[in-house]
């Protein structure tokens, strides 16, 4: 039986985040890609989008990827502002029927019922710091059309959302890679940067939803 270290766990766990091979054989195509289906398709949910975002921004100053900062950042907003409309208007025209559907390998009712809630008590912030969110980034954009969302406060929130959860992943992935004694742990730092970023917004989702469920409780 072969057991392993620490570090060897370690290492494994990161290899899940290590995307930089994606990257150079796909591009920015890849990168556009994986940002549009993850805010607008629901069984793109489980892709981890923030390595994506982070790796990006590091090929971006290592010269992996042949585009500038700019460009490459206004691209990936466009992709998160795209999928969020494909969101928005597949939960206009079909979200209902998400609610009758069985459960799929790559489709969980409960995820769904997750973003509902959430979307219900903080709109707002569902469509703009929910993006640093796995899920609730996905499903909420189909929520909000499901619900009928005014479209121009629709656009106006991802938008905003989107400018902001691009730059703060890309850029901070940039300043990393312009730093070569930096750059050869880079899986390092897009897992520490993740868990900064995106745990402490878990930790206020989950606690949120507990509320909301105690309240439901409270009522029947």
């Amino acid at each position: 039986m072969i057991k392993l270290s620490s570090i060897d766990f370690f290492n494994n766990l990161l290899s899940v985040f290590d995307v930089g091979s994606l990257i150079r054989y796909g591009g920015l195509l890849i990168i556009f890609l994986v940002v549009y289906g993850t805010t607008g398709l629901f069984f793109c949910f489980f892709i981890p989008t923030g390595a994506f975002l982070f790796a990006a921004g590091i090929s971006v100053a290592s010269d992996g990827l042949h585009y500038d900062i700019v460009t490459v950042c206004c691209l990936l907003i466009l992709a998160s502002v795209m999928g969020n409309l494909t969101g928005y208007w597949f939960g206009w025209k079909a979200g209902p029927l998400l609610y009758r559907k069985n459960d799929t390998k790559f489709y969980k009712k409960k995820h769904l019922t997750t973003a509902t809630s959430f979307y219900k008590k903080h709109d707002w912030m569902a469509l703009t710091l929910g993006l640093y969110l796995p899920i609730i980034r996905t499903f909420v954009p189909i929520v909000a059309g499901i619900v009928r969302l005014n479209f121009r406060r629709f656009f106006f929130l991802i938008v905003s959302g989107s400018v902001i959860w691009i730059l703060s992943f890309v850029l901070a992935g940039y300043a990393i890679g312009r730093i070569p004694s930096l750059k050869s742990r880079s899986n390092y730092f897009i897992f520490a940067f993740i868990l900064i970023v995106t745990l402490p917004l878990i930790i206020w989702v989950i606690k949120e939803l507990k509320k909301m469920r105690k309240e439901n409780d409270t009522k029947k």
